[in-house]
């Protein structure tokens, strides 16, 4: 989704609490990677790997200019002979310390193994952001929660979409009054001709 059709989502939003929801929640992953420069690890369940956000995260990361919020995407079923972006196994979350973040997006149960990886890394002192089904387990260990329950108006994918570019759009506080426009048109005409991603 391009900047483009986030702002239009945002206009048919505008009224409701997902505004505000994906607002508040791609503050705290920002403000969990800004002060203190730890990485942010981003998992998902064994049955969906959320490489799309860690794609459009490592974007906002360069559009913003806030190198923390470009992911390392974890994954359930890594194997060395992957690329090294994609070969990040769960072993890494045992790693996790102290300013680091955690963030997990969960579309289904989440499962026993990856709640224990979980509750370790924050043990750890990692910070812990949920994103998805609201399993309850999960939400209690979570410093940060946004829940997509099943039959909301909203499916994950479209909310990962708007917490990742709130995200990279907060990370610079804005100027006020006629500025304040240029640099948004500026940053829209930015994200039109930029070059797409590399594939994840």
């Amino acid at each position: 989704m391009d900047a483009v059709r986030v702002a239009l989502l945002r206009e048919v939003l505008a009224g409701t609490e997902w505004l505000g929801a994906t607002r508040r929640f791609a503050g705290a992953l920002r403000g969990s990677v800004v002060p203190h420069g730890g990485g942010l690890l981003l998992v998902g369940t064994a049955g969906y790997e959320p490489w799309h956000l860690a794609a459009h995260l490592v974007d906002e990361a360069a559009w913003s200019g806030t190198p923390g919020l470009a992911p390392t995407l974890v994954r359930h079923d890594a194997r060395p002979s992957d690329p090294a972006h994609l070969a990040v196994g769960l072993g890494r979350l045992a790693a996790a310390r102290r300013g680091e973040t955690l963030l997990v997006v969960t579309p289904d149960d989440p499962g026993a193994p990856l709640l224990e990886r979980v509750r370790d890394a924050r043990r750890a002192g990692a910070t812990v952001l949920a994103l998805g089904t609201g399993e309850r387990e999960l939400t209690a260990m979570a410093h940060e929660t946004l829940a997509v329950p099943d039959g909301a108006e909203l499916d994950l994918d479209t909310v990962q979409h708007l917490v990742s570019a709130a995200a990279g759009e907060n990370a610079v506080p804005q100027p006020r009054g006629r500025r304040r426009f240029r640099d948004r048109l500026s940053r829209l005409a930015d994200h039109l001709t930029a070059p797409p991603p590399s594939r994840w």
